[in-house]
């Protein structure tokens, strides 16, 4: 290991973010988490909020799902739909967030296991997260039965999700680094080898560099 590698190594702090063309959030929390999600390098929501509907044996379900940071959003979601459709025989819900460290879910008096545990399950095979889903039905008067319930709220949920479309954000890192001018034009060469972004330089004492990096470059980086 070279001496530029080694000073790098001294002097990097390191802080995990989520960085997009629309915005940017940093956080210390949870980096465990963030690292395992990233192997892949990506995150996927949903692109906007959309609703469709289905009759099954006449009863009508309406699904509704919106993308979240949030649980806050995800729970003033549920309530708003709530009041929307306030003469529903059910509003079902769920949200999973930050790669189902936060998932919750009510059946709202379907019996439990047949409504709002398979709208998670949709969530977790279409590989999004950061979602909020809402499945409002109007009972029809026929009874569809444990089976027919689990495969219409797993349909709700399919076609809310599939309305609202896909984003994918990359996952990013974010380091500072301090480095002494006698070896800044090796480490921007070293930041451009490993697919690296210099961010901000600020010029003092000594140089410091806010780089980006692709999340599966910047351990391999330092």
């Amino acid at each position: 290991m070279d001496t530029a590698s080694l000073i790098i190594i001294l002097f990097c702090i390191v802080m995990s973010a989520y960085f997009s063309a629309t915005e940017t959030a940093f956080s210390s929390l949870n980096r465990i988490r963030i690292k395992n999600m990233a192997e892949k390098g990506k995150r996927i929501t949903l692109l906007k909020a959309a609703e469709a509907e289905f009759e099954e044996k006449k009863s009508i379900f309406i699904g509704y799902a919106a993308p979240v940071r949030t649980e806050e959003e995800a729970k003033a979601i549920v309530e708003e739909k709530k009041r929307e459709y306030s003469d529903a025989t059910h509003n079902v819900w769920a949200y999973y967030i930050d790669n189902g460290a936060r998932a919750r879910y009510s059946d709202d008096g379907e019996p439990q296991g047949t409504a709002g545990q398979p709208m998670l399950n949709v969530f977790q095979r279409e590989g999004v997260e950061n979602v909020c889903c809402v499945v409002t039905r109007y009972f029809g008067g026929i009874l569809l039965g444990a089976g027919g319930l689990v495969r219409a709220y797993t349909k709700g949920a399919k076609i809310a999700v599939d309305a609202a479309g896909k984003s994918m954000k990359r996952v990013w890192t974010v380091l500072y680094v301090p480095c002494p001018y006698t070896y800044y034009e090796r480490v921007k060469l070293e930041v451009e080898a490993f697919g690296g972004i210099i961010r901000d330089t600020q010029f003092g004492a000594e140089v410091e560099l806010e780089l980006l990096f692709p999340e599966a470059q910047a351990q391999p980086f330092l």
